[in-house]
């Protein structure tokens, strides 16, 4: 589905991305960890379109070329993200919120009486029916989440990218999320691409873990693989123990 082949990002003459490689399949969950400053979320913006790779460097989504495309324009092709920073319009109900993903980021024209029906049905299932009429910025911050999820999964993704979804939440509310991503691709049969802190959530969740250090891949296994990788361990891991 995802196909990233030799991505390099410069800024001046720090390398943020170094010749990084993957590929993300249908159906799949994938984790994206590193210590801060590895560049996790500089992949995000290159493959969402913020910033283009340096000349060589591949983005395929569907066998369709990514680089150079505007955000919008892949936005439309199924690649939709969240942010590490929430971005809710606060001003908006919730329900205007999850429209506004159906109406902006789906590929084919949607009304808005559309918009409104697929927005109820995404805030139903990911437990936000009830908060329709409330003013987003009036949500603590775990809603905000799940707000951003939910205009992200109106718009109908093939492939949703996550940046620290679960950061700042309680143990019961990452428990919640978790099994929210679960269903995201089981129920949904959307893909998705994770990038996290909180290990337990991640390790509990990811079919695959990608590891960037200083901008490189240094790993990429099973969780289990990934716990023992000895690399993984001195370079982050550790850092926790």
């Amino acid at each position: 589905m995802l196909e990233v082949d030799d991505v390099t990002k410069q800024f001046g003459g720090l390398v943020a991305v170094d010749d990084v490689d993957f590929e993300i399949g249908e159906g799949e969950i994938v984790g994206l960890i590193g210590p801060n400053g590895a560049g996790k979320t500089t992949l995000f913006n290159t493959i969402t379109g913020i910033f283009d790779p340096e000349p060589g460097g591949v983005v395929e989504f569907d066998g369709r070329n990514l680089v150079e495309l505007d955000t919008h324009e892949i936005a439309r092709l199924g690649v939709i993200r969240t942010f590490q920073i929430v971005r809710v319009f606060d001003e908006m109900t919730v329900l205007e919120n999850a429209a506004a993903g159906a109406i902006f980021g789906s590929e084919e024209s949607v009304s808005r009486s559309e918009a409104r029906e697929r927005g109820r049905e995404v805030l139903e299932f990911i437990g936000l029916a009830d908060k329709a009429d409330v003013e987003a910025g009036a949500l603590p911050i775990a809603r905000k989440k799940q707000l951003e999820l939910a205009r992200a999964l109106a718009a109908e993704p093939k492939l949703v990218l996550l940046d620290e979804i679960a950061s700042g939440l309680t143990p019961g509310e990452i428990e919640t999320l978790t099994d929210t991503i679960r269903r995201i691709r089981d129920e949904r049969g959307v893909s998705v691409f994770w990038i996290e802190h909180i290990m337990d959530a991640i390790m509990g969740v990811a079919d695959r873990i990608i590891v960037l250090n200083s901008g490189e891949k240094i790993a990429e296994d099973t969780p289990a693989g990934i716990r023992e990788n000895e690399a993984v361990v001195e370079a982050y891991l550790g850092e926790e123990a």
